[in-house]
Formats: structure tokens, sequence, C-alpha cells
């Protein structure tokens, strides 16, 4: 029940020495301030991190072949060899969990010699053949246009989709690219569609310079036949890609004969497993926040704790009298843990406002800033979850910094008290 009394006594006693009580208080609103803070540099360190995946689905990997390194049925060892379409129908059939598989065919490079001409201006871009199922692997907004689909692989057509770059290195800004022709290795490809995309290798200005056509109209213009350059294979949301990568493996190295044990001839880089890695490595980062946290909030906790003792010591006699008017021992010692807890939640509470408040401002400076690609540092912010853990924390750390104080408190037997001076 509220008691006003009792309120009033708790203002008096900590307003007694004030400046005693705000040095006590500062201790747990600086451990609170600490601890929001890392979490919230954690989760904008993680953001930023993230990020840098782009809007790549992160169950997948990416497989390609390299050079046999044993002999096999008769085949020597150093041999070469190329996936083959058929190896997308066989991995499908054998390997259940998988949702999408992407072969992929590639052609110049950014920074190689100029492959592709309009008119008289020429670059030198990426070019990939591909299947409609890509566009869900590694994300692209579509600009204007449309992007692959069915009905271009089925008859081969000579379509292509281009980014920004390449539209900005081959189009005047008043010129539309849509249904214009590019000329690629001195094949013409009609546009379809522009894009923009996230950078996933830290080079946003490679990201815009790509051009993708159906996989079968390239097989036709460059001659790549049923060849497959490297497969982009993404498992469902029941299986994780790790789990299923050494069974995708096997079954091109029996297509293709190679050694059961050969683990050099086919290539891959399993992004999910990567992607596992810097998870883990952001929640041990939390961990280090929170001890890291409790450790300072527990010195400030220890701090109310001994300046309790003080005030406990400096009320000896009132507690005296109290003990002599018929107090019981659990009404001297709720108001010393009242008294404890009051100073840890005002304090703590404090510090939280604090401390979102930089959040926030940290955020407006961010959301300010010219947007990068490049930067490691992204929305730094805490859920409702840390407010209240931060709550819990302050209660109990009030509830012990209280404690013993209140103990001693009780165990002052009347008589003694009165006659403390």
């Amino acid at each position: 029940m509220f008691s006003r009394d009792r309120w009033n006594e708790i203002l008096e006693a900590l307003t007694a020495n004030w400046f005693r009580t705000l040095l006590t208080a500062f201790g747990v609103f600086w451990g609170i301030f600490i601890l929001v803070i890392l979490l919230a540099a954690g989760k904008g360190l993680e953001n930023g991190v993230k990020q840098g995946f782009g809007d790549i689905a992160t169950n997948t990997m990416f497989m390609w072949t390299q050079v046999a390194s044993r002999p096999y049925k008769g085949l020597p060892k150093g041999r070469r060899f190329n996936f083959k379409i058929d190896d997308v129908a066989s991995i499908r059939e054998q390997v259940p969990g998988l949702l999408y598989i992407s072969p992929r065919n590639q052609l110049g490079g950014f920074g190689g010699a100029n492959n592709v001409v309009r008119g008289l201006n020429s670059g030198a871009f990426n070019v990939y053949g591909d299947y409609p199922e890509i566009i869900k692997q590694d994300p692209i907004n579509i600009t204007s246009g449309r992007f692959i689909n069915y009905g271009d692989i089925e008859d081969a057509r000579k379509v292509a989709i281009i980014g920004e770059g390449v539209k900005k290195e081959l189009f005047t800004p008043e010129e539309e690219p849509i249904g214009d022709y590019i000329k690629i290795q001195g094949v013409n490809f009609m546009v379809i569609g522009t894009y923009t995309k996230k950078s996933n290798n830290g080079n946003p200005e490679e990201g815009q310079n790509e051009i993708f056509v159906p996989f079968t109209s390239y097989a036709q213009a460059f001659n790549s036949a049923d060849n497959v350059g490297w497969m982009a294979i993404t498992a469902t949301d029941d299986n994780s890609i790790t789990s299923l990568k050494d069974k995708v493996i096997d079954v091109v190295k029996v297509n293709h004969y190679i050694h059961p044990e050969d683990n050099r001839a086919v290539g891959n880089f399993d992004l999910y497993k990567e992607f596992k890695k810097i998870n883990g490595l952001f929640i041990a980062l939390k961990g280090v926040a929170y001890f890291v946290g409790v450790l300072v909030l527990l010195s400030g906790i220890i701090g109310i704790s001994n300046i309790m003792l003080i005030v406990v010591k400096e009320r000896t006699k009132e507690i005296g009298i109290r003990r002599a008017l018929g107090a019981s021992p659990w009404a001297i010692r709720g108001q010393i843990l009242l008294e404890s807890i009051f100073l840890t939640i005002i304090s703590g509470m404090t510090g939280i406002v604090a401390s979102t408040g930089l959040i926030f401002l940290v955020n407006s400076l961010l959301d300010g800033a010219p947007a990068s690609e490049d930067t490691m540092f992204a929305n730094p912010s805490v859920d409702l979850t840390v407010v209240f853990v931060a709550l819990f924390i302050l209660i109990t750390s009030g509830l012990l910094a209280g404690f013993i104080p209140a103990q001693v408190a009780i165990r002052t037997k009347p008589i003694d008290a009165l006659r403390t001076e």
C-alpha cells in the first residue's frame, strides 16, 4: 500500500547528503549506460557486416570445376572437366531438400577488355548466361522492363538485362534502352530490362556493370554447348546447404568419373557456413557486452550497498527507537530495501534514457550521412528485451545492494541502538 510518510522518509534519507547519493547513483547509471551502448554497438556492427552480404540467399553454395588430383577409371590425374546441364537434373533428383539450382556461364569481366558495344560506345562488363531462378538467389531490383523468363530459355531468345552502370556507359540520359540492341562479342542482344543491385563483394560499381542473358542463347551465341561454368545451389529453409553439400558434390563426381576421395576436383564456397560463423561471432560479442556491462553495474551496486551501510550506521539511534516502539524486523528491513531499490531503479532508468538518447542521435547522424555500401556499421539499436533485462537486473541489484544493510539494521538490539551517540 502507498504510504506518503514512508516515501517522504525515503526521500529525506537519500537527500540528507545529496552529493554522496549522486556519486553513488552514478555507478549504477554508468553500468546500465555501458551495457546498453555495448549491445547497441554490437547490433550496429552486426547490421553493417550482414549488409555486406546484400540480399543474396545465405543458405547457398557455389560450385565450380577444378583439376582432378587423382587418376580414376583409366582417366589420368591432372585432367580438366566441365559441368554439364544434365548435372542439374541429376542433382535435383538425387539430393532432396534443394530449393534452387542455377547453372551459370560467365563472359568477360569488369576491368577487362571491352566486350560490349553499342554504336560508338563500348565497355568491359560481366555477362552471365542464367536461368530465371538466379534472381531469387542473388536478388536485383528491376528498374524497368523485366528479367529472364522460361519463354526466353525455351526459345533461346537473344535478350539482355543490363545494369544501370551499363546503361550509363552505353546510352545517353535521354535514350531509352528497352527495345534497343547491344552487341556482345559481335552478337546482337535486345535490351528487355534494367536493374540496380547491392554489391556482395565490396565493389558497388561492379554490381551495376553486369549483363544477364538466357542460358540457352548464351550457349548458342558463344559456343558453350551444354557446358556449365559454375552453379549456385540454395537449400530449402528446413535444410542447411552445409549438410547437403557433400551429397551434391558426390553426384557430380559420379557423373564425371572423379575419384570419390578427390577433394580438389570440385571447388565450392559454402556461404551458409560463413554466415553461421559471423552469427556465432556476434553472439559471442553480445555475451561479452553483457559480461562487461554487468561487471561495471556490479561495481555500482557495491557502492550503493556500502552507502546504505553508512546510512544504517548513521540512523542506528532512529532504528533503535523504532524497534523500542514496536516496529517489526520486517518493517525495518523493508524500509532499507525500499530505499536501496528506489535509488538503484532511478539511477538505472536514467542510464537507460541517456543511452537510448545517444543511440537515437547516432542513428540520426548515420541517416544523414551519404549512403555507402562499404560501411561496417549500420542502425545501432536495442530491442525491448534488452530493456526488460535491464529492469530485471536493476530490481535484483537493488535487492542485493540493500540486503546486507537491512540485515545489519534488524540485528541491532534496541537497547544498544539507543546507547549509540
